[in-house]
């Protein structure tokens, strides 16, 4: 068995686990699930779940990642509970579950890439996405995604991952951003901030049954917690790493690269329709934008920009939930990265091919992922690092770092009361959410 890899520097890591936080949740899913729960009211909630719920669980992924040295199953056996790696397979199915459709919409931004070097999409929108999103094309291109996975995945994790986000984490943020200062120039965009940026309270007491799972699954979705990413992420890190430091970066990093997609894409809107879609599939962003990027000045050119940024942005979470179950493969087995990669990835792509076929199962897909896979595994890791893992977590979290120990003091018993609480509240509503959609119930009765 080889020598385990490690992170070549602090950066590399911090940059390795942004990369795997921003991707498509940021850019393609975060602005239409703004829109579609509220606008501002909906962004309220987010930024509650993300610094409330999704930091402090974030560390909890950390701190077993980084004492066990192990990926996201056999870091409970390593700390002595066994019977505890249910979690961690949780992890595991839900990002192979996640990448499976995840690499689909991967696909779709390939497609509109070519779009705009040809201008395929201008003359009808709606009718190209029809053509791209389902069917062979969408196979084609999903299958072409899953090879840029396992191309980078199957290099490591200092010449693959560390290597590959250095590069495009920076990229996506001089990309997003510069979009985001051209597209102020656009009349009629003061609406479009207005509507992201001002919140009416009444929304999310009207329909807090669904914002609050759609707000906190969200949180976890572009965070990369519940995938056992972070757990396998921080496996690789030295001891004397700051992890409440780098979970702070991480998670700040993260926030604003979402809160600039919608400041992108909400003036965008405004300034041509006068006004965004509150409802619609997975494809709503795709179909919204490339008819407003086909009436703006130089569109072409502005979509060409926007969907690099969302190819790397997928790209960069992509390999992190391919790396989930490559590292347990590898740990528990002692094969060579690069052939477990290649078969794990094929395998994802076959488990994909009937999203690509048909984009209800992608939505089927997404919200069972967002309603229950992932509240489910980070209220089972938090439950395991606050009640049963003892006080040996605590003592992690305060190795490198400079918080003192108040601050672990106050986590563990956040992580204890609070998040449980908080997490499974939303799971029901998740689950009750799912059971409204499957016809099981014909109306919300959880705060209903």
């Amino acid at each position: 068995m080889s020598e385990r890899e490690t992170w070549t520097s602090r950066v590399g890591f911090i940059l390795a686990a942004v990369g795997s936080a921003v991707g498509l949740g940021n850019i393609w899913s975060f602005p239409f699930q703004t829109a579609s729960n509220g606008g501002a009211a909906f962004l309220v909630v987010y930024l509650l779940a993300v610094f409330l719920i999704g930091f402090p669980a974030m560390l909890g992924e950390f701190v077993i990642g980084r004492r066990s040295e192990q990926n996201a199953v056999e870091a409970f056996r390593s700390l002595g509970f066994g019977e505890w790696s249910v979690a961690g397979g949780l992890g595991v199915v839900g990002s192979f579950v996640t990448l499976a459709f995840y690499s689909v919409v991967g696909g779709w931004v390939l497609s509109y890439i070519v779009g705009s070097v040809t201008g395929a999409y201008l003359g009808d929108p709606g009718a190209y996405f029809g053509a791209v999103s389902a069917g062979p094309i969408a196979v084609a291109t999903h299958a072409v995604f899953m090879a840029l996975t396992i191309g980078i995945v199957a290099l490591g994790v200092t010449d693959g991952i560390e290597r590959a986000t250095k590069v495009m984490v920076p990229a996506i943020f001089v990309l997003i951003g510069g979009l985001a200062v051209w597209v102020s120039t656009l009349d009629g965009a003061s609406d479009g901030y207005s509507y992201y940026l001002s919140p009416d309270v009444s929304v999310i007491a009207g329909d807090l049954a669904g914002i609050v799972p759609s707000a906190v699954g969200q949180a976890f979705f572009t965070l990369s917690l519940g995938f056992g990413v972070m757990i396998a992420y921080s496996s690789y890190l030295g001891r004397d790493d700051s992890l409440p430091a780098d979970g702070s970066a991480i998670v700040v990093v993260n926030t604003l690269v979402a809160l600039l997609a919608g400041f992108v894409v909400f003036p965008v809107l405004f300034a041509i329709e006068g006004a965004v879609p509150e409802s619609g599939g997975a494809g709503t962003a795709f179909t919204a934008l490339a008819s407003a990027f086909s009436q703006i000045p130089g569109g072409q050119a502005i979509g060409l920009g926007f969907f690099v940024v969302l190819l790397l942005a997928a790209l960069s979470s992509s390999i992190s939930l391919l790396e989930v179950p490559t590292s347990f493969v590898v740990d528990r087995t002692g094969y060579d990265r690069t052939p477990t990669a290649v078969g794990l990835g094929v395998l994802v792509a076959i488990a994909g091919v009937p999203t690509a076929l048909d984009t209800g199962i992608l939505g089927w897909y997404n919200d069972v992922v967002f309603n229950l896979l992932l509240p489910l595994a980070v209220l089972v890791i938090a439950v395991f690092v606050g009640w049963v893992a003892d006080d040996q977590l605590a003592e992690e979290l305060d190795l490198g770092s400079s918080f003192g120990d108040d601050f672990s003091t106050v986590w563990l018993w956040w992580i204890r009361i609070v998040i449980p609480v908080a997490i499974g509240g939303t799971l029901l509503l998740g689950i009750q959410s799912l059971l409204v959609k499957a016809g099981v119930l014909s109306a919300p009765v959880i705060l209903g």
